[in-house]
């Protein structure tokens, strides 16, 4: 299975439809309740959700997910009531549409629970008007719509332009070690379509790192991402450094960067990382490892990129 230990838990939305296509008799049979097997819809609905809850049984590659709510609904074909559902050929004969809608706050998407639900749903009515009609079909299952997880995200950085990324460290600035999270964090950058425009390393020193700060900002640099010094060390300068001369403070991004990190290491309650604004500019305090620096911009990316239109009046 693939591992999805790095997405952000997040709210998604699925809806999904198919149809069983029968014969006018039949119809009138469910309406006038005369199927041998009794009620059909609501023992429809309730396979329907078994099939749903039972996906990653069926589906090897599917994760379990928590389903926090479903809707399974059912109507006879109607072009008028229909017509955004499924193609036009649909009603060339009539049927029953199943609906269904579901929602789940996780790191996966719920989209194969829906398409399995509405499937067995239909499966359950056909099974249940088989000994009354030979002209039974199921057709036209579909996704459609998803919400919640990359698809939505990918709104967040369509006009995202220019970052800096200033690597923060002693050893690194001296030459006895290799730099790692700024790399990193630049290929993630990119990743949401970002311009790294610039890329140094200082020593963690609080007025160079003040100074190569403000040049940013006098340049109008949207982000700048510093690593390093965010830590309970003696040389742990870089927050100091940048909380002087924050004129907004973000406290969510770094709150939401901690939660992320403390639910794959406890360490991550020892970063004392900030985050907020100076004049136009964006900037975050990341901690100095690679595994560090990149789960906190798993937690934060893409959606602190939003923090642009804000800044510059754009509201939320």
């Amino acid at each position: 299975m693939q591992n999805v230990t790095h997405k952000q838990i997040t709210l998604r939305m699925a809806r999904a439809v198919s149809v069983i296509f029968c014969t006018e008799a039949t119809i009138e049979l469910i309406k006038n309740n005369q199927l041998p097997k009794g009620n059909l819809f609501d023992v429809a609905q309730a396979a329907g959700f078994l099939g749903a809850k039972l996906t990653p049984q069926l589906l090897p590659h599917c994760h379990p997910v928590a389903i926090d709510g479903m809707s399974i609904k059912f109507d006879y074909l109607d072009k008028e009531k229909h017509a955004e559902y499924v193609d036009e050929k649909a009603f060339n004969r009539p049927g029953i549409l199943i609906l269904g809608e579901a929602k789940s706050i996780g790191r996966t998407g719920i989209e194969m629970e829906m398409l399995t639900a509405v499937s067995v749903a239909a499966l359950e009515i056909y099974d249940m008007l088989k000994p009354v009609d030979k002209q039974l079909e199921i057709g036209h299952i579909k996704l459609l719509e998803k919400r919640g997880g990359k698809s939505d995200r990918q709104l967040l950085y369509e006009d995202v332009s220019v970052c800096a990324v200033l690597v923060c460290s002693d050893s690194t600035a001296a030459g006895t070690r290799q730099d790692q999270s700024g790399k990193i964090i630049k290929e993630m950058l990119e990743s949401f379509n970002a311009e790294v425009r610039y890329l140094e390393i200082l020593p963690d020193d609080k007025q160079q790192i003040q100074q190569q700060i403000l040049d940013w900002v006098r340049e109008d640099v949207p982000f700048i991402f510093t690593t390093g010094g965010t830590g309970l060390g003696p040389r742990d300068n870089t927050v100091a450094a940048v909380e002087e001369l924050l004129e907004h403070k973000a406290d969510g991004i770094a709150e939401a960067m901690r939660v992320f990190g403390q639910q794959r290491t406890p360490l991550a309650m020892m970063s004392r990382g900030v985050a907020g604004t100076i004049g136009q500019t964006l900037i975050v305090t990341l901690p100095g490892s690679a595994n560090g620096a990149r789960e906190s911009l798993q937690a934060i990316l893409p959606a602190v990129f939003h923090a642009r239109k804000m800044i510059l009046g754009g509201g939320h």
